[in-house]
């Protein structure tokens, strides 16, 4: 009777370990993981009123992306100072038509990530390069009534301020003439005749500033 109460008795010793062991990885702590933001950007130039696409990753110090947390793009426009977001996606996401009106600088940047769980890692915040895309006007031309003479139109806003026209001459663009647009952001030139059995370019120019990148545009007369 003794040898089967301490037998049953050691018996339930063993029984009893089970839960323990289970419950070990309770304790673990969670990975700590330093992030990188990498950017992939559709295009860094792009005419007024048009969209680019901001791709984005997370990659962690463990190889893998993370998908926890949420990624910021902020924008930084010509003139600017500071930078204003533009908008916040899970982190697994990126960013689809963003437009820039101007000349613009861009970032984005990770929150970071804290595991809520024994199964989850933390993820230390991050930010990626700063990146820009530049923004050139948007410049329709096309021919207008009168003979050998094109009109245009610029947008955004550019009232009564100049456009260059150059003249190829050999390898060289030699400037003919500036006008003005006017209170429309609209201008009309009259191009010189090109001489009987050739033909004469021109260049077409809505200069550039901090804010946009220069335009231009060539056209040709010529004669029969």
């Amino acid at each position: 009777m003794i040898k089967r109460i301490i037998a049953g008795a050691t018996a339930a010793g063993l029984l009893s370990l089970a839960p323990v062991a289970i419950s070990a990885p309770a304790n673990a702590a969670t990975e700590v993981l330093s992030t990188a933001v990498t950017v992939e950007v559709s295009t860094t130039s792009v005419t007024y009123g048009k969209t680019i696409s901001v791709y984005t990753k997370v990659p962690a110090s463990d190889g893998y992306n993370s998908y926890d947390g949420t990624t910021t793009l902020y924008a930084m426009p010509a003139g600017a100072s500071t930078w204003t977001p533009v908008a916040t996606v899970n982190a697994s996401y990126s960013f689809y038509d963003v437009k820039p009106t101007m000349n613009t600088t861009y970032k984005v940047v990770y929150s970071g990530y804290t595991a809520a769980t024994q199964y989850e890692d933390t993820y230390l915040p991050s930010e990626s390069a700063p990146f820009t895309v530049s923004v050139q006007r948007d410049v329709t031309i096309s021919k207008a009534k009168k003979r050998l003479t094109i009109k245009g139109k610029v947008k955004p806003d550019y009232k009564r301020k100049k456009v260059t026209i150059h003249r190829k001459k050999g390898k060289r663009w030699i400037k003919v003439k500036t006008v003005k647009t006017n209170k429309k952001s609209v201008f009309q030139v009259t191009l010189p005749p090109a001489p009987r059995g050739k033909k004469l370019y021109f260049r077409i120019t809505v200069p550039g500033n901090s804010q946009y990148v220069q335009y231009s545009e060539v056209w040709y007369t010529y004669s029969y």
